[in-house]
């Protein structure tokens, strides 16, 4: 029992399994479940199993969790456990300290809308069809046009324009 609440942390279960819980508390398996099953049976714990093999469990304590009705046929409960997961019992157990971090992806809390970010996608492009190519007229600058550092006025550049076409 000491050993559950040790790590229930914020929550009312811990997930964890009857391997796990022997390693923690150096002792056989069949000893975890003599203990799990007495604990059980004096109401100091609700065990419910996760899986189908029930050797994961998720032991809550303190509350009996809140059955909600059939989704699709299924009775289900919702809760917020600590787990506990032994690196022994991860079959890439290996590899664990090399792995490559996760992609982040956003979180949306309620009242919130997702807006849309990004560069997203570069518009389509078709090309023209035979004879039909665009001919736009393309302005071009004039080798003796001085560069201006100042910006004019429209009168003053209407001017310019009417002096150089005289």
């Amino acid at each position: 029992m000491h050993l559950l609440l040790a790590r229930v942390g914020d929550h009312n279960a811990v997930v964890v399994s009857q391997k796990t819980l022997a390693a923690l508390l150096q002792c056989d398996e069949r000893t975890v479940r003599r203990a799990i099953a007495m604990l059980r049976s004096y109401n100091w714990i609700d065990v419910r199993q996760i899986g189908d093999r029930g050797t994961v469990n998720a032991y809550i304590i303190n509350d009996r969790l809140a059955w909600y009705g059939s989704r699709e046929g299924t009775r289900y409960s919702l809760f917020s456990a600590t787990v506990v997961a032994s690196e022994a019992e991860q079959p890439d157990q290996g590899k664990l300290d090399n792995q490559e971090p996760l992609h982040r992806l956003p979180r949306m809390f309620p009242g919130e809308q997702q807006m849309p970010a990004g560069d997203g996608l570069p518009p389509p492009s078709e090309p023209s069809l035979p004879g039909m190519e665009p001919d736009l007229p393309a302005a071009q600058e004039s080798a003796d046009r001085e560069p201006r550092d100042e910006p004019q006025s429209l009168g003053s550049i209407t001017g310019t324009l009417l002096n150089r076409l005289s």
